[in-house]
């Protein structure tokens, strides 16, 4: 959710219900439109503990995917540079091709995949530089003991990135499920209403703004917080970026460089076979 977005809803959303509570209140009794004000604070601070309570899960559900997320994109990254180190022990046909994969696998997933996530999309396919990575360790001929440990290790490491990238495009469209939607604002639409009774002719009217702008504000912001945190991929404020694999580019093509390693890319930058 962009900053200057997320203001200028709360500004329309109190704007909206101060003039509500105004308009109400030229008609309002003096003392509000409830004969007994202790009882209904009484079931008013149930409701609003009810939304409360609700919101709070609903938080704590979408805070969850929100950080599954952002440790799948970094388990990931350290995946395939951890693979890269391992390719080095393999024999030398196949870890100059590994490697050139593994750079394609990173860009990829920087310039491919997060651009999707960032609209919305989330992939039910696999990476298309998954499949030539597993072509190229099946003809690997692993004949020292060492060839063969890294074969191995290859192999392990192969499934805990491909659990990391599930991990990371879970929260790509949105993890909180409609009908909690519906529940959060039904309840948030009957808090205004209610609120609304409270009008008071004989109070001032920078008070009765004073009384449900508050109210509003907190409830708005409470929304926004719960639609940023599920779609952690959004642009805006405190979303999920491709730093990490970034990072990882960056290592990669420094290592190729430090190790002499010249075999051709098999991609262009943006991750596509050439």
């Amino acid at each position: 959710m962009n900053l200057v977005w997320g203001l200028l809803i709360v500004v329309v959303a109190d704007a909206i219900a101060i003039g509500a509570m105004l308009l109400v209140r030229r008609r309002a009794p003096e003392g509000s439109f409830f004969s007994d004000g202790d009882r209904a604070s009484g079931v008013f601070g149930v409701l609003a503990t009810c939304f409360a309570i609700f919101a709070g899960f609903v938080i704590f559900l979408a805070f969850t995917t929100y950080d599954q997320s952002l440790a799948g994109a970094d388990a990931e990254a350290l995946l395939v540079r951890q693979q890269y180190e391992t390719a080095q022990f393999l024999p030398a046909k196949a870890r100059g091709r590994l490697g050139g994969e593994l750079v394609c696998y990173a860009r990829s997933v920087v310039r491919e995949e997060w651009p999707d996530m960032e609209a919305g999309v989330r992939s039910n396919t696999f990476n298309p530089w998954t499949l030539p990575l597993f072509r190229t360790i099946r003809t690997v001929d692993a004949k020292t003991s060492a060839e063969q440990t890294a074969f191995g290790k290859w192999l392990d490491q192969t499934s805990d990135r491909e659990q990391a990238r599930r991990d990371r495009i879970h929260g790509a469209a949105g993890i909180t499920p409609t009908s909690l939607w519906i529940v959060l604002v039904l309840t948030a639409i009957v808090l205004f209403a209610y609120m609304l009774f409270f009008a008071d002719s004989g109070e001032m009217a920078r008070s009765q703004a004073m009384l449900i702008g508050s109210a509003t504000t907190v409830v708005v912001v409470t929304v926004l917080a719960i639609y940023a945190l599920s779609n952690p991929y959004r642009p805006g404020l405190g979303h999920i970026r491709p730093t990490a694999m970034e990072r990882t580019l960056d290592i990669l093509n420094q290592a190729r460089t430090a190790l002499h390693d010249r075999t051709p890319i098999p991609c262009d930058q943006n991750g596509q076979a050439t």
